[in-house]
């Protein structure tokens, strides 16, 4: 069920379809953010008046490109490169590389629309944009990897600039393909500039705690909803759905503050731990191993694997989808309002489906949409360029205050929007609202470009 738009709203999303047929994904992030515009049109007829809102939906540049690279049988592969720049109305495009094998424009640009009002509402000079390829890197050797990786910078590398554009990782780029990537951009340009990436080793310009700040930021976000309720996360049983970067440290920083996650998933099944994970063997198996995640059931005669097992069928208070988009839908929703649970923290960029969504509505069920609640990976992004751009280096406890207090930002300038608005307790509202209004005001003040 398509949710009632404002008329005049209404009319410039069939512009948005007819404009990008097929493009489903992207379809979906922009009527997610319309569906909160309703009053914004109301109090602030200038952003009809000068187009903002269908400047918004066209990005500034798309680019795409092939990437021919051979294997290690000297096999010829082409595959197909993007960079969607978005909108740079508060800074340089800022957003991930994502190499998966699912990736097509659409997917790119429903990231790179979500990742204009997650940048914005992080406070940080930093617009929005975001590429990637439908190249696998799973199963390939570090040697193809690095193969395909100088491929693809020798394209995008002229569209990059610490001003320009500034990607980093996302799913299927860690610090193995920055590594590459940025090491064929100095190759190429003659130049050491460290911060036209991030998501960098250690030992050459990265920053401490960004493997850890979209989990942590998640769960900091999330912390601050239950302190709106008088709570925390003490005895507070959670789920997090996927087993990468995000959830393994979103499942760290939820037993940090004494909450207890007891399951959580890969592409083929689901681990279940009723005394709570052990983070120690989830990280042995993920991050050393890389592994599946029956290999915990071997070790763990407590715990319980499902092959192929639905997580959100298992009774909690707190569920993060942390895996992939759209992945918690209708029935999933309606299961874990059944089992009890009173927050979801998209940890996950649009894991929930619409219809997912309205179930958490209906069921009063406080609910933090992707773009407020896992900004804190682009949020330490930007804080790695400050670090590059003042050649310093800061420790992991100053890094990690400095993501604490800009999510308890992101909650605060949500919670209020949402109530200025006439939707109080509305996460999605207020963060589609706020990011929203601080690019209308920038580029409302540049005049039409």
């Amino acid at each position: 069920m398509t949710p009632q738009l404002d008329p005049q709203l209404e009319s410039i999303y069939q512009q948005v379809i007819q404009r990008n047929p097929g493009e489903s994904e992207f379809h979906q992030a922009v009527l997610e953010v319309f569906g909160s515009l309703g009053q914004v049109v109301k109090k602030h007829p200038d952003v009809l008046e000068n187009k903002i809102i269908e400047r918004i939906c066209e990005p500034e540049r798309q680019i795409i490109f092939r990437v021919p690279w051979q294997d290690d049988k000297g096999e010829v592969h082409i595959n197909r490169g993007f960079r969607v720049e978005f909108n740079s109305a508060l800074g340089p495009y800022k957003g991930g590389l994502r190499f998966h094998p699912s990736v097509y424009l659409s997917v790119i640009k429903f990231l790179g629309f979500e990742q204009i009002f997650k940048n914005a509402l992080t406070g940080m000079p930093i617009g929005g944009g975001k590429g990637g390829s439908d190249f696998d890197p799973k199963g390939r050797s570090d040697s193809e990897v690095m193969r395909f990786c100088q491929s693809f910078m020798t394209e995008l590398y002229r569209h990059l600039g610490e001003y320009t554009d500034v990607p980093a990782g996302d799913i299927g780029v860690g610090g193995r393909e920055i590594g590459y990537l940025f090491g064929q951009y100095k190759r190429i340009t003659n130049r050491y500039e460290s911060a036209v990436l991030t998501g960098k080793g250690l030992d050459w310009g990265g920053s401490l705690v960004r493997k850890e700040a979209t989990g942590y930021g998640l769960v900091f976000f999330v912390e601050e909803m239950l302190k709106v309720e008088g709570q925390s996360f003490d005895g507070k049983k959670c789920l997090v759905s996927g087993s990468g970067n995000v959830a393994i440290y979103a499942i760290e920083k939820v037993h940090q503050l004494g909450g207890k996650v007891v399951a959580c998933s890969d592409s083929a099944g689901t681990i279940y731990d009723q005394n709570g994970l052990d983070l120690d063997l989830l990280k042995e198996i993920k991050e050393v191993q890389r592994a599946r995640l029956s290999v915990y059931a071997d070790t763990h005669k407590g715990a319980t694997y499902s092959e192929g097992g639905n997580i959100w069928d298992i009774p909690c208070d707190i569920a993060l989808p942390s895996a992939t988009q759209n992945e918690l839908g209708e029935a999933d929703a309606t299961e874990l309002v059944k089992n009890g649970c009173k927050i979801v923290g998209e940890g996950a960029n649009m894991p929930t489906t619409p219809e997912a969504t309205r179930v958490f509505q209906m069921a009063n069920v406080a609910f933090a949409p992707g773009k407020a609640a896992n900004a804190g990976g682009v949020a330490t992004s930007a804080l790695e360029m400050q670090q590059n751009a003042s050649r310093d280096a800061w420790s992991f406890e100053h890094t990690e205050e400095r993501l604490a207090e800009i999510m308890s930002h992101i909650h605060r300038n949500t919670f209020e929007t949402a109530e200025e608005f006439g939707t109080p307790g509305n996460y999605i509202n207020g963060a589609n609202i706020a990011g929203f209004l601080k690019v209308a005001r920038a580029m409302e003040a540049f005049g039409v470009v």
